[in-house]
């Protein structure tokens, strides 16, 4: 989940929210809206949950061909989609092997689907496509694993002890808490850039602040709500802080290497839905590995 960058289209206009660097009514309605659908969805019925999971998929990757068609590259919409969605659901039906296998066949898919246009531009857009496979459906596809792991019993209702459930609520949790944490203490006492050739306002006290909050975070739900150890939570939190602040700076280098602010405005005060994903697509994966083997 990136802050906004400091520089936006030259036509775009320009907007003072303060240091915050977005409109917060908006932005906390907005998130309000999404926490709120994502909860009542788990809590009652995990396949609308799955649902949700693949729709943000698509339009992630709709997202990211409109980015990068900044750069002329053009990657195939179609394929790309269909795939990412076959991806999720086979994921939370049937697991890591099977998720493996529909990666692969979606990218020999894509790379045969791309021959129709012929020689002109091939690698370029073959190895687009397959980057886009990679870090958007491949990596969300580790919801539907770490959802999986309570089972996948379609009915719907409420279980207070499906694992699965708990472990998406965490992963959730603690990868906001890294966002919000460093949001805050960047806003109050941030003065010495992280990185500020590539996101200005990410600075060294907002790191210090999502540290503080992903441990805090972490030990307390995999303790309380998880049954494990402690000292699990504390490697929870390291783990989110590290991947969650990575994907954040990859988020930004894309968007400055593509000459874009935004991804888009589909989501009021936040920009793009990959603009918020950025951190949860880093973070999903070595959280549901700690958990599969250190705790459930």
């Amino acid at each position: 989940m990136t802050n906004a960058d400091a520089s936006a289209a030259p036509d775009a206009p320009k907007k003072d929210h303060g240091r915050a660097g977005r409109d917060l009514p908006a932005a906390i309605t907005s998130a309000v809206v999404l926490v709120s659908a994502i909860l009542l969805s788990l809590f009652f019925w995990k396949t609308v949950f799955i649902l949700i999971v693949a729709i943000a998929v698509v339009v992630a990757v709709w997202e990211l061909h409109r980015g990068l068609a900044a750069k002329d590259i053009d990657i195939p919409e179609q394929p790309l989609m269909l795939g990412a969605v076959v991806m999720v659901v086979v994921a939370y039906v049937w697991g890591a092997p099977a998720l493996v296998t529909a990666t692969a066949v979606t990218s020999l898919i894509v790379m045969l689907w791309l021959l129709r246009r012929g020689v002109d531009g091939y690698v370029k857009n073959a190895t687009a496509s397959v980057f886009t496979l990679i870090y958007v459906p491949f990596l969300a596809s580790f919801v539907a694993l770490l959802l999986a792991e309570g089972g996948n019993n379609p009915s719907f209702g409420f279980d207070v002890d499906d694992l699965g459930m708990r472990g998406v609520i965490t992963f959730i949790a603690i990868t906001v808490a890294s966002d919000t944490g460093g949001y805050i203490a960047g806003v109050l006492f941030g003065k010495h850039p992280m990185a500020p050739v590539i996101s200005p306002k990410k600075s060294w006290e907002g790191f210090a602040g999502s540290l503080l909050a992903c441990v805090g975070v972490g030990v307390w739900l995999v303790t309380s709500f998880l049954g494990g150890d402690w000292w699990v939570g504390v490697i929870l939190g390291l783990i989110t802080v590290v991947m969650a602040t990575l994907g954040d700076l990859c988020e930004s280098v894309m968007k400055r290497d593509l000459g874009i602010k935004d991804m888009s405005q589909i989501i009021p005060g936040h920009g793009g839905l990959m603009d918020r994903l950025d951190s949860l697509l880093a973070t999903v994966a070595p959280i549901w590995l700690l958990l599969h083997y250190l705790v459930f």
